[in-house]
């Protein structure tokens, strides 16, 4: 009994196609890589913000990454960066947060984030001119109303310094958006 491989040319085309497209089909499953469970949990998003007048301009963009644990607990980082601009006054500020979040409730949000800027001020004064920069940590506790992908609240700066604080004052509202 001849050997089917070797009975013609198009007998040897046959197998010679189907060893090919065999191992073509197994190095390609093996190629492609596993999409990563992680990436599935994270959730990207942020506030953005603007406020203008006559003479007055101030602007930030927080952008913040949530790695959610489940229904319940999320932990991430941000991003934060705003600049202010008035006729004797300008100031900016870069840094980076870490973020806790847990959610006893569907819609409602306990939260705490460790902030860290770098601030740089320059005041315009008569006869005069100041600069200033510092670095300035902020501890925010807040609690906030879920509703799909936008939480509402309010949140408190447990370190907060009058004299050197970006922020008005301690207390602080936010709308926060992640997808």
């Amino acid at each position: 009994m001849k050997n089917f491989l070797f009975i013609n040319k198009k007998g040897l085309l046959i197998p010679i196609l189907i060893i090919y497209l065999s191992h073509s089909y197994v190095f390609a499953q093996e190629s492609e890589a596993p999409k990563s469970a992680f990436f599935e949990n994270v959730r990207y998003g942020g506030s953005v913000g603007a406020n203008f007048s006559d003479g007055y301009f101030s602007g930030f963009l927080a952008p913040k990454a949530i790695y959610d644990f489940n229904r319940y607990t999320s932990a991430g980082i941000g991003l934060a960066g705003s600049y202010t601009n008035t006729s004797r006054y300008s100031a900016y500020t870069a840094g980076g947060s870490l973020i806790g979040l847990l959610r006893p409730l569907q819609a409602l949000q306990l939260s705490a984030e460790f902030e860290e800027n770098y601030v740089s001020k320059d005041f315009k004064l008569d006869g005069a001119n100041l600069e200033d920069s510092y670095w300035y940590p902020a501890l925010f506790l807040g609690l906030g109303y879920t509703t799909g992908q936008v939480t509402v609240g309010i949140r408190y700066d447990v370190l907060y310094d009058d004299e050197k604080s970006i922020y008005a004052n301690a207390f602080m509202p936010f709308v926060s958006v992640f997808f």
